[in-house]
């Protein structure tokens, strides 16, 4: 049910402790570590194969500029996640289960690229966000089809 689609990147996790609030921010932290690094796999799979459309000259240097500007992005979309699922549950021995999952949008990520790359004044004048998306679908689609 939680599990990432053609649309979203979803991922979710379990935190246990003493404390309620602890065993909350547990998983959330774990479940943002697990999106954090699906968003870079895809967006990285991504610009390396938007990159290499580059003459060969600047595909490097294109790569290179794209790497960087995915981290910024990760980080900076991270801030736009939707909470999908949250419950807590205590054990008999009074631990705390707490399981979250979490989504964000795959287009919200292609939008913060499309703003970084805007912003990018090498990038900008090469780069075409139409291409960009229908490579950044396509990879969405085989990475949803995979789970």
């Amino acid at each position: 049910e939680y599990m990432p689609d053609a649309e979203h990147f979803r991922a979710s996790a379990m935190g246990l402790s003493n404390s309620q609030e602890i065993a909350s921010q547990k998983a959330m932290t774990a479940a943002r570590a697990k999106l954090a690094a699906a968003i870079q796999t895809t967006v990285k799979t991504v610009t390396d194969n938007y990159a290499s459309s580059y003459e060969v000259g600047q595909q490097e240097e294109a790569k290179g500029r794209f790497q960087t500007l995915t981290r910024e992005v990760v980080n900076q979309t991270l801030n736009g996640v939707k909470v999908i699922c949250q419950k807590m549950m205590k054990s008999p021995d009074g631990q705390y289960k707490a399981y979250v999952a979490i989504e964000l949008g795959g287009i919200d990520v292609v939008k913060a690229m499309n703003n970084k790359i805007s912003n990018d004044d090498k990038l900008r004048v090469d780069f075409e966000y139409e291409k960009f998306k229908k490579v950044f679908d396509e990879e969405m689609k085989n990475a949803a089809e995979q789970q």
